[in-house]
């Protein structure tokens, strides 16, 4: 009904304005806090979780025990729980959001449920209400060709999902890592520095895992269950796979430091999680005799471990690192990627000793379109107007001619252009180009590319 009529009939309505973003975080905590019963979790948006309990329920005494914990902590939250159980996905989400009237078992509840269970489009629903067929049974009934040849193949595929004759896959919220530690407590741990020791134990115990697996972690992130239901999940990266204890709560005490919201316990933690989700071969180091290597490890190691804690702290693309492209377009050659994510490095080209720069040292993005005065044409420049100055070309060296990447180019689209290396009368350098030949453009552009030092 309209919100004055609301107001009318009940004065002391309490009005809360739509957010749909915010109740996605709000589900998608929750399914966090869910993680504790079960690592597949998928979010059955806008107000509803999936939970796969395979193999789960014997940690809570069984599936009533699981249930009366989910209620009873979703119940301290302010918030009303329907559930149900089903063999499948579909199965259970139906029961949960159409079971009206209880049934003996899960097949007889499942046939009992209306047709507005299969979730199909209005018209298809109204189409079997009036042919009779208001309830899953009915349909269950009838041989799925006619089902489909009368009503549509989604008709049928829905049906076959809901009563188990046809896959129904779930789609997780997060994929189970391979290396997990985890402890709960039958008293809540309500101190920050009890759960950083236990945080502590937790790390060498996935190290020792990843040991045995000849691994190194890339990602650890540690998630902290509170007693009320909800969770939060701290994470940390590294550049390079390590088995360093030490290092991985140094980068955790970073990231602890650095929140902007600070990790409250409430009444406490009644379970922790470190999972190692990202891992990477990382074999044993023979180091040299003379120790060259030794002090070249250590160099490394300080640099990597400098990187790690950098990006911690302000943000995994606050620290980036250039990576060589497979190109030879100047502005793509080179790419700034966060440094966890780097590849790693390659060799750049080094020039002949005694020789000038190919490359300037400052590149524009885009280039700058500047006007240019040529002897002929197609020849070099012979002054050029920048910035409302009019620079003088002493010297130049080119051109160096770049053809577009016509293999790259469906429509071999794309200019030549041709580089000029060029000196002014000031001593200043400049990279120029013109871009486009005159047989491929009338009128083809100058523009400035980059300064060399």
């Amino acid at each position: 009904m309209p919100l004055a009529d609301a107001r009318a009939r009940v004065p002391e309505l309490v009005i809360v304005p739509f957010d749909p973003v915010l109740d996605q975080a709000w589900l998608d905590r929750l399914a966090q806090g869910c993680t504790r019963y079960t690592p597949l979790v998928a979010l059955d948006a806008p107000d509803g979780l999936i939970l796969d309990i395979t193999g789960c329920t014997h940690l809570f005494d069984g599936e009533a025990g699981l249930i009366d914990d989910i209620d009873s902590r979703l119940t301290r939250l302010g918030m009303t729980l329907r559930h149900a159980l089903g063999p499948t996905a579909d199965a259970a989400r139906a029961l949960a959001r159409y079971q009206m009237l209880p049934a003996p078992d899960e097949a007889s509840a499942i046939r009992r449920l209306p047709v507005a269970a299969l979730e199909l489009e209005a018209e298809a629903a109204t189409a079997l209400v009036r042919a009779g067929l208001k309830t899953i049974g009915d349909l269950a009934a009838r041989p799925t060709a006619n089902i489909a040849a009368r009503f549509g193949a989604d008709a049928a595929t829905a049906l076959r999902r809901l009563l188990g004759d046809a896959p129904s896959p779930l789609d997780p919220r997060t994929t189970p890592p391979p290396v997990v530690a985890e402890r709960r407590f039958a008293e809540p741990v309500a101190s920050m520095p009890h759960a950083t020791q236990i945080l502590t134990e937790l790390v060498g115990e996935a190290i020792a895992d990843l040991g045995e697996r000849g691994k190194g972690g890339r990602h650890f992130r540690a998630t902290f269950f509170r007693s009320d239901g909800l969770a939060r999940s701290i994470a940390v990266e590294t550049g390079h796979p390590t088995r360093d204890n030490g290092l991985v709560m140094r980068l955790f005490a970073e990231r602890m430091d650095a929140l902007r919201d600070p990790l409250d316990p409430g009444f406490g933690f009644d379970m922790m999680r470190l999972a190692v989700p990202r891992l990477e071969p990382l074999a044993a180091t023979q180091l040299k005799l003379e120790g060259g290597a030794v002090r070249a490890a250590t160099e490394g190691a300080a640099m990597a471990e400098l990187v790690d804690r950098l990006a911690t702290r302000i943000g995994r693309g606050g620290v980036r690192k250039f990576a060589a492209a497979d190109t030879h377009i100047p502005e793509q050659a080179q790419l700034a990627l966060p440094a966890i994510d780097a590849p790693p490095p390659t060799p750049w080209p080094v020039p002949e000793p005694g020789e000038p720069p190919l490359r300037p040292f400052y590149l524009f993005d885009p280039p700058q379109v500047i006007e240019v005065i040529a002897e002929v044409p197609d020849g070099p420049p012979h002054r050029f107007r920048w910035r409302r100055a009019t620079h003088a070309i002493r010297r130049y060296e080119g051109p160096e001619r770049i053809a577009s990447e016509w293999w790259r180019r469906k429509d071999n689209a794309g200019l030549t252009r041709d580089y000029y290396r060029v000196e002014d009368d000031r001593g200043r350098r400049y990279w120029l180009f013109r871009h486009g030949l005159y047989d491929e453009k009338p009128d083809p552009r100058w523009y400035i590319h980059g300064l060399f030092a």
